[in-house]
């Protein structure tokens, strides 16, 4: 078989269309991007997201990016469906990861007839199992934790309630990484819960808040990794990660044109210079999910769980 070359992006993403998403209690307690004004409106706010989810993949797929679909069941209800990337990661040397999770509501996404599904439609041949460590409450939540770059084996993480260095220590040596750990808060200085709303990590760009990683040798690390992997950094502010303007994800079609997607609200927070220099090295997909994002607390890249097939 042809071995693939190592790659960052992917072409290939799972998303999981909701049948009950909503607020949900139990990650609010630490994700401060969550808003509970009319969460009430049930029946309204899975409408809306329905329709946000549905029009998000026809735009994925007409630019030429395979989106499987896979449909959420209706019972238990799992408000947070939507959001697959943080309890599975998949890679191109065959494993296939579950992990453990922060709410127990969120635990039951975890299917193990979806995992079968990837399993024999890709070929995965190693199946690791983190979960366990929700005994010990202690959490990893997926590629919500972790900005993987795939092709220099580095793994970066801002710890957090839901991100513990332990379980971070158990996946980095199971898959050969350098892990980079730091710590990042938001405005209020809280913990950042997840990776993912303050760092995006492309081929050749890295779109970070810098200002969000208040230790200066934890954010020269971060910086010294970045160059040296050739990324050109985008730096965002603390009101640009509150419009989800770091919960970006670059996906390439199958003729290997790279597009970064990212929320409506996020490119409107951006401004010129970094828009310019986004597009230096990729073009732009915008999709626009307000309810998603208001309710979830997740933007796009949080609905996207890549799928790298292994080689």
């Amino acid at each position: 078989m042809k071995q693939r070359a190592a790659s960052t992006i992917t072409d290939t993403i799972l998303m999981v269309r909701p049948a009950n998403f909503g607020y949900n209690t139990e990650t609010a307690t630490n994700n401060s991007f969550q808003d509970s004004e009319g969460a009430k409106e049930v029946e309204k706010i899975k409408a809306a997201a329905l329709s946000e989810f549905d029009q998000m993949v026809v735009q994925l797929r007409a630019k030429g990016i395979d989106v499987l679909v896979m449909d959420d069941g209706d019972i238990p209800a799992k408000p947070d469906a939507i959001f697959p990337n943080n309890w599975f990661s998949c890679h191109t040397t065959g494993e296939i990861i579950s992990y453990p999770m922060f709410a127990e509501n969120r635990r039951i996404e975890r299917i193990p007839d979806y995992m079968q599904k990837l399993i024999d439609a890709y070929g995965f041949s190693h199946r690791i199992y983190l979960e366990a460590y929700e005994n010990q409450s202690k959490y990893l939540e997926g590629t919500g934790s972790m900005i993987i770059d795939r092709v220099h084996k580095i793994c970066y993480a801002c710890l957090s309630p839901r991100t513990d260095e332990e379980v971070l220590d158990d996946l980095c040596e199971r898959m050969s990484y350098e892990k980079i750990c730091f710590d990042a808060v938001d405005r209020q200085g809280e913990a950042i819960y997840h990776t993912n709303v303050m760092m995006a990590l492309g081929e050749n760009l890295a779109v970070i808040s810098l200002d969000t990683i208040k230790d200066i040798e934890q954010k020269e690390k971060v910086l010294r990794a970045l160059q040296k992997t050739h990324k050109k950094i985008v730096d965002i502010s603390l009101e640009q990660v509150e419009q989800f303007a770091g919960n970006m994800l670059q996906v390439k079609n199958k003729a290997r044109k790279p597009f970064l997607v990212m929320s409506q609200s996020a490119f409107d927070s951006l401004n010129n210079e970094q828009l310019e220099s986004i597009h230096q090295s990729t073009e732009t997909m915008v999709i626009d999910i307000p309810t998603i994002e208001r309710y979830g607390g997740g933007s796009v890249r949080c609905m996207m769980a890549e799928i790298f097939i292994p080689s």
